[in-house]
């Protein structure tokens, strides 16, 4: 005689079977669906299920919702990146599912494009890798694509954005918790210096530049429970250009910085080294203190995956 507990669990399996029908009906009953895009709607007939992406500043974002993405634009291989010109944030989990290079060298390749037989583009609306001026052309090809907007949004918002698009609402809400949690840990395990903490991008390509309160990497810091401060209100009128952060001279360098504590944007030990050995800067608390820390190479852009380096390379300079 079959034990009571096994014939329970058997007839909720027998249930469960007998439910999956329905369940793909519903899903299916989702499509067609019409998204909101930057500069007008799309709509998709089903599902995507051969996801191509020419962003490469997104692709992260879409592996790290579980996205079928086949293949990806690569950007030209620096530090930053593999030898394919995939970001080393997330190029060893595009790797374990087999993502192809879309085009190398952020190259627009329209038959490359056709190749892969797509039934959704991800294209961004602004920075390097956009290919909105090819926009008509994808459409006469039949390409459905969608434009997403990186420049002022979150990873999570995106991600968001994406799992509507793609039918991963599910697993798009999964990895935005599995990322705060994992921020939540690491902020319990740290013992933070006192104060105000400054993030500064320090002679990246030339420029200098003071993290916004509200940029990503300033976020991310105040979920970790730091205190961040940006541009002083005296300084402001000397900005140069204007994003997440607050572009200057570097000759203003010293008065823009006022936290007791700096971070470097895309820092390594090297870039602290030479942070704390400039002369212009001698006088900063941060250096005095030897309060100056790297964020690591992949934080100036924050995904799901770079972001999490950060936390590590946060976490890892104050337990």
């Amino acid at each position: 005689m079959m034990p009571i507990q096994k014939f329970v669990l058997s007839l909720l399996a027998v249930a469960a079977i007998a439910t999956m029908p329905d369940r793909a009906l519903a899903q299916e009953q989702d499509w067609p669906r019409t998204i909101a895009q930057t500069g007008g709607t799309l709509t998709l007939k089903s599902k995507p299920q051969r996801i191509i992406s020419t962003t490469p500043s997104v692709t992260g974002i879409l592996l790290a919702i579980g996205a079928p993405v086949i293949a990806t634009a690569a950007t030209t291989p620096t530090i930053l990146t593999d030898k394919k010109g995939f970001f080393s944030q997330w190029a060893a989990a595009a790797d374990e599912r087999s993502v192809e290079v879309l085009y190398p060298n952020l190259n627009f390749d329209i038959e490359a494009v056709i190749g892969q037989n797509p039934d959704l583009l991800i294209a961004s609306a602004t920075g390097a890798d956009s290919v909105v001026q090819h926009r008509a052309e994808l459409a006469a090809q039949g390409v459905p694509t969608m434009v997403v907007n990186y420049s002022n949004r979150s990873w999570q918002e995106i991600a968001v954005e994406l799992g509507k698009a793609t039918g991963l609402e599910a697993k798009a809400g999964d990895a935005i918790k599995r990322f705060d949690d994992y921020a939540a840990q690491a902020a319990v395990s740290m013992t933070r210096p006192k104060g105000k903490v400054s993030i500064v991008g320090y002679n990246i390509g030339g420029s200098y530049s003071i993290g916004r309160p509200e940029s990503p990497q300033a976020r991310l810091l105040t979920a970790l429970g730091f205190d961040v401060v940006g541009l002083p209100k005296d300084i402001e009128g000397d900005v140069t250009r204007r994003s997440d952060f607050d572009f200057i001279s570097r000759e203003n360098l010293s008065a823009a910085i006022t936290g007791d504590t700096v971070f470097l944007l895309r820092g390594t030990d090297k870039d602290v080294d030479a942070f704390v050995a400039d002369p212009m800067l001698a006088n900063l608390p941060a250096i005095a203190n030897r309060k100056v820390y790297a964020l690591g190479p992949t934080s100036f852009r924050i995904d799901y995956y770079s972001g999490r380096q950060m936390i590590d390379a946060v976490a890892g300079h104050f337990r």
